[in-house]
């Protein structure tokens, strides 16, 4: 009978780690770290149910990955992890840091075996340097260093969590419900990700894969007359723009489309609704430096651009550099890397009316390599 699930926890902002990815987007071959961490966990003991925590943002993208149980955190990791043991129906609780990357696998399963209804099964490591407590020296034989995963009886952690006292970790709330507290020999190799500096520290973490990753987008728009129109974020002269719920910059569209494919988070429409009146008329270039945003954050780097525009009129050969420039920018590449083509439909189709325009954009993503940084 399968007893435990595993929560692991992942929704903290990482501030201390001071790298473009989030540490739990640092990737590992070609797994970011949290999903390295979970799938690794289930080749040690067969859960009932894996529960990510971690922000919203991040959520939609990591329901791209994996099948897992995704759940938003809070404001604390005991909000966290209060959210997530909402949907919690087994009897016992594994609860771990997705920071503490690098799995023990006899550790975690002297956890396991010590499981005790009402306790908390805590491994801890012992304290090898003197250690001081407001001025004054204490005994080190008489204390621990705690670590995570910990296993608690479901039960007493949620009554415990109930209290509106901010818990430091699982055991302090057992312990404040009189629940057993059951140490066992914790393991150097569980050791957390916190800073940079803690990365030299952590075998399990392989070399970011140096694969290109390839994304295609396209994108659309008719005419509207009497609208200003916008290509790559720059002003064109027409008695025209593009009939759409944003600005309608159509080659920002496509290289938006090009980048989230070529990550495989989604699309333009799934991260910025054209249902929502939080776009409505938004400029694209403030939806591009979003994306980009994103893709640092979850450990992406851009490798170049090209991208065709399909257009009858107007004629946009003295735009081009403009246009390349000025991509090149809000993408952080140089000029060279961002390439634009423009074309004519030779006067066929709904294009050679003069009717719209299309936008067909390439682009290149590579893992950032923290071991080079």
């Amino acid at each position: 009978m399968k007893n435990i699930t595993l929560i692991l926890l992942g929704a903290g902002s990482a501030s201390r780690f001071k790298l473009p990815p989030k540490k739990q987007w640092i990737w590992s071959g070609e797994k970011p770290l949290w999903l390295q961490v979970a799938d690794n966990f289930q080749t040690i003991h067969s859960f009932k149910e894996t529960v990510i925590v971690s922000s919203k943002d991040d959520i939609q993208s990591m329901r791209n990955f994996a099948e897992y149980k995704f759940v938003e955190g809070g404001g604390s990791r005991q909000e966290s992890l209060k959210n997530a043991l909402e949907s919690v129906s087994t009897p016992f609780v594994l609860v771990s840091d997705i920071a503490r990357c690098c799995l023990d696998k006899e550790m975690i399963n002297r956890v396991i075996l010590a499981k005790k209804s009402k306790g908390c099964v805590v491994p801890t490591l012992k304290v090898v340097d003197t250690i001081y407590f407001k001025g004054s020296p204490i005994d080190r034989e008489e204390s621990k260093i705690i670590q995570t995963p910990q296993l608690s009886c479901t039960a007493t952690l949620k009554k415990a969590l109930l209290i509106d006292i901010e818990f430091t970790d699982d055991s302090s709330a057992i312990a404040s419900q009189d629940g057993d507290i059951i140490f066992v020999e914790g393991s150097v190799q569980a050791h957390k990700l916190t800073v940079v500096e803690d990365l030299s520290k952590l075998p399990c973490l392989k070399k970011p894969s140096s694969k290109a990753l390839i994304g295609f987008g396209i994108d659309i728009h008719p005419f509207e007359d009497g609208k200003q129109m916008m290509l790559c974020g720059v002003e064109i002269d027409s008695p025209f723009g593009f009939k759409a719920h944003s600005d309608g910059d159509v080659a920002i569209h496509a290289v938006i489309d090009a980048l989230l494919g070529a990550s495989g988070l989604g699309d333009i429409g799934e991260f910025y609704p054209d249902t929502s009146d939080e776009y409505r008329g938004v400029d694209s270039t403030e939806l591009l430096k979003d994306t980009v945003i994103r893709l640092n954050n979850f450990g992406y780097i851009i490798g170049n651009i090209d991208l065709t525009i399909i257009a009858q009129t107007p004629k946009l050969l003295n735009y081009k550099k403009a246009m390349r420039f000025n991509l090149a920018k809000l993408l952080n590449l140089k000029p060279n890397l961002v390439n634009i083509k423009a074309t004519t439909a030779e006067k066929l189709g709904w294009i050679g009316r003069k009717e719209g325009v299309a936008v067909e954009a390439v682009t290149t993503l590579y893992y950032y390599d923290w071991i080079q940084a």
